[in-house]
């Protein structure tokens, strides 16, 4: 008998940062959630040859990533075997829902697991390069719920990933409007590399603003389950941050067709809406699923382009889930 694991996990909502001045010694600080939909499922069994497999529906650049990153991790951790891995759902890739992150993680917590290596989920991030930034996905793939991190120490020779300070349950009634574009990638590698190098200092003082609508805004309104101040919390985010960034995105977000929907949805009274990370999805989040539906709706009718697509989901509240089983070899 021989172990094998699967591991299912999900996509996130990256919905800003809050200090990207980092004058007090730390910079970023992010605010996201995790998503019920879509999901990554992989399942893995030890081997002397590493080999990964995926279903007709997940891209194989996929494939070609999870491949590289248990490479990555058995090299480097001197593993004398390696892993048969078998993809069966993924996260789009580049879509803004930190795809990288979960792919780099659930692999990594297979070959953890088959070998014993004792490793924890943030030790697992720094040896994939995940985390450099926001710490969210990090803390979704240990939690799920809507998660705040506490940036990255700016003065670090090695980008320790970021410490999550809050994590709260996220009201089950609420519902999640996710809105794709099928026609260009977010920007990601080496283009949000230089993007970031490039991009001027940020206000200290717009940054204190932030930070104190997230502390007196939105954690609070979490608390309260007030919708409302929640979305209007996330709404000065999206706005300041999304017009840092607009020398890069070329708008405060990055796809027009989202932009456009996303325009709609203010004049239709959206309580809460925006771009996840640099996109190009776009979310909104409604009272409960009756008036995410209608909204969806009214949007379809309006909205007709081909490359445009839409999900109704929740959000997660727990972190990746483990079954192990036993097989015969």
């Amino acid at each position: 008998m021989a172990a094998s694991i699967e591991v299912s996990t999900s996509g996130r909502l990256h919905m800003g940062f809050f200090d990207l001045h980092g004058g007090l010694g730390r910079k970023f600080g992010s605010i996201g959630l995790s998503l019920a939909e879509p999901n990554l499922v992989l399942s893995a069994k030890s081997s002397k040859l590493l080999n990964v497999s995926a279903a007709d529906a997940v891209p194989a650049s996929v494939t070609a990533r999870v491949y590289k990153v248990a490479r990555q991790i058995l090299d480097t951790m001197n593993v004398s075997g390696a892993v048969d891995i078998s993809i069966s759902e993924s996260v789009p890739e580049h879509s803004g829902l930190g795809s990288g992150t979960q792919m780099a993680l659930a692999t990594g917590a297979v070959i953890n697991y088959l070998y014993q290596l004792n490793l924890n989920t943030m030790q697992l991030a720094a040896l994939t390069g995940r985390g450099r930034r926001s710490g969210v996905g990090i803390s979704a793939f240990d939690y799920g719920g809507l998660l705040i991190d506490g940036g990255r120490v700016v003065s670090a020779t090695h980008a320790t990933p970021p410490p999550m300070l809050a994590r709260y349950d996220f009201p089950e009634e609420w519902a999640i409007l996710l809105i794709f574009d099928t026609s260009e990638p977010g920007i990601h590698g080496e283009r949000e590399r230089i993007a970031f190098n490039e991009l001027p200092v940020f206000s200290e003082s717009l940054a204190a603003h932030l930070c104190r609508h997230v502390l007196m805004q939105a954690m609070p309104a979490l608390v309260e389950q007030d919708l409302i101040a929640f979305g209007q919390s996330i709404q000065v985010l999206q706005q300041h941050v999304g017009d840092y960034f607009l020398p890069v995105q070329g708008g405060r977000y990055a796809s027009r067709l989202v932009s456009a929907v996303l325009e709609r949805l203010e004049t239709m009274g959206a309580p809460c809406f925006g771009q996840s990370s640099w996109g190009p999805t776009g979310f909104a989040i409604f009272a409960n699923q009756h008036e995410a539906e209608l909204h969806l709706q009214q949007l379809k009718t309006s909205f007709t382009d081909h490359a445009l697509s839409w999900k109704i989901c929740s959000a997660c509240n727990h972190g990746a889930k483990f079954n192990k089983f036993d097989v015969t070899v």
